[in-house]
Order: structure tokens, then sequence, then C-alpha cells
């Protein structure tokens, strides 16, 4: 990152490649959230109009320590607020959890304080407390994650559908719209659903979709398919599957007369687009036209 690239910034003077270059730096996070947090806070009520008409009428008085030393007094008062209130903003932002997203079509690998490995999918956020890690060692996450746990290490993964507990092993989490999924590649990972609990053996995964659980799944692979550039289902309702397509190539998705919950098995390119279009619409026997970064599914009557 460019020195200047945080000064042209803060004024929206970035060209979009230097933005991109600019959010891809380790440092855009933290400025960023020190931007929000500061947005958000309030100075003291400060009368400039009220405070030169008293200054004006401070300078007729016979005593010229007043006129001199009242102004200046009002000003180290404004000064201090200010230097409290950007310390305030530094100690509050660096006591917020740490919070990482990517956007469609983007991957990013992150090192934990205990040195475990999460490689975020696309459109997903991991959120976590780095300065009290040791003691809460808990994740939050929105969207799916590969997780590759130290050896020795334990820690907690929560989603909106259920909770993954989880000692020195390799598992994979999905949780978007009424779709969940834990499959484990390593170890032994403990699901938690519906406030009952499951033990999930290495090569196996659990699935939950619109509440129901189904059938376990064995798993034919060491890592998720999307770790190599392709995404794979298995009785999957072709809705998640165009929402996936959606989100890998940041490509919006419509349909016109298809069955949305009919059932998918097969998978798609990660990297090429019109291949992955035709490996959706061949199995499904539908169509697809494709115009710009907009494509519609739709079958003939």
């Amino acid at each position: 990152m460019q020195e200047n690239h945080l000064a042209k910034w803060l004024n929206n003077e970035l060209s979009a490649e230097e933005l991109s270059e600019f959010k891809n730096s380790e440092a855009y996070a933290s400025f960023e959230r020190i931007v929000a947090a500061s947005g958000s806070l309030k100075g003291p009520d400060f009368d400039v109009d009220e405070a030169l008409m008293a200054f004006r009428n401070k300078q007729t008085l016979q005593d010229p320590k007043v006129v001199q030393l009242r102004p200046y007094k009002r000003f180290l008062q404004v000064a201090a607020a200010v230097v409290i209130l950007l310390v305030g903003s530094y100690f509050y932002v660096n006591s917020l959890d740490a919070t990482i997203a990517t956007q469609y079509a983007e991957t990013k690998e992150i090192v934990l304080p205990d040195h475990s490995k999460v490689i975020l999918n696309a459109d997903s956020e991991l959120s976590y407390s780095k300065k009290n890690w040791d003691a809460n060692r808990n994740l939050n996450l929105k969207g799916e994650a590969f997780f590759k746990v130290a050896k020795g290490e334990k820690f907690t993964v929560a989603t909106t559908d259920g909770t993954v507990s989880v000692l020195g092993t390799q598992f994979n989490v999905e949780n978007r719209n009424d779709f969940f999924e834990v499959s484990c590649y390593e170890g032994l990972v403990s699901v938690s659903f519906n406030n009952k609990d499951y033990k999930l053996p290495a090569g196996s995964s659990f699935v939950v979709i619109n509440g129901a659980i189904t059938t376990t799944q064995k798993l034919d692979a060491e890592s998720p398919s999307w770790m190599h550039s392709e995404s794979s289902f298995k009785s999957v309702p072709l809705k998640y599957v165009f929402d996936e397509f959606q989100r890998q190539h940041n490509i919006t998705v419509s349909t016109e007369n298809i069955d949305t919950n009919q059932l998918y098995t097969g998978s798609f390119s990660n990297s090429d687009a019109n291949l992955a279009l035709q490996s959706i619409s061949a199995p499904s026997q539908i169509k697809f036209k494709l115009e710009g970064n907009k494509v519609l599914f739709y079958a003939e009557n």
C-alpha cells in the first residue's frame, strides 16, 4: 500500500485501481473500523457565533487579561474534548471483534491467534475476539468457510442455524438461507442443532435444508471442492445452486418457468462462467441466456 493511499481514501480521491489495492491491504480493515467508530461519536456543542460575540464584547472591557485569556481558555476546553474523543475512539475500536468479509467471486485466508487457519468462501463473514482470544475462543460465521484447527487447540463456530465444536481437526461449515452443512475431513466435530448434539467423524457431512436433516453423506475428497475452484452438490435444490453460481461469478441470476426446488447433483466451475452455465443447465434440462453480468435460466413450454 502506498503511503498516500490513506489520505486519498479519506478524501475520496482514490482511482478504482488504487481503491482495489488499498482494500486488499492488511491495514484497510483497521482504518475502516476507526472511521466507522469515529463517525458515530459526537463532540461537545460549540456555538461559533456566540463565542465570537462574547470575544468582541470582552474587548471593550478595561481589564486586558479578560480579553486575552478567556477565548484561549475556551479553545483549550474544545481541544481537550477532541483529544478525549480521539483517545476514546481508539480504545473503542480496539475492543471490537475482528471481522473479515469477502465479496462475490472472492476468497480470503485468515490465520487465527493460535495459528489455526480459516479460508472464507465468497460472500462470507467471520468475526471473533482477537484481543480476548485465549479467554473467548468463539467464532461467528455467516456464509461458508473451511477450518484447519491447530493440533490440541479447541474453539467453537457459531452460525444462525447451529454450533460446531472442534478440537484439532479440519472441517467445512456453510450456513446460508435455510441451508446448513458441516463436513468433517479430519478428526471429530460436534454439531449442535435444535438443542441436540451430533458427532460427526472424518469423511462424513451433516446437512439441514429448510429445517429438515437430510441423510448423512459420505465425503470422497480431502477438502471441499470450492477450494479447488469448483462447486459441488448432491441432491440440492436448484435455488441453492443458482445462488452459489451468483456468488462465485458475480453474475445476477433470474429464472423463468423453472421449479427451483428441483434437485441437482453435479458440479460447476468457479473460474469459467460459460462452462459453469452449461454444467448447470444440461443435467437440469433447462436453457440459459447470458447478457453482460446477468443470466436468465428458463424452460421452454
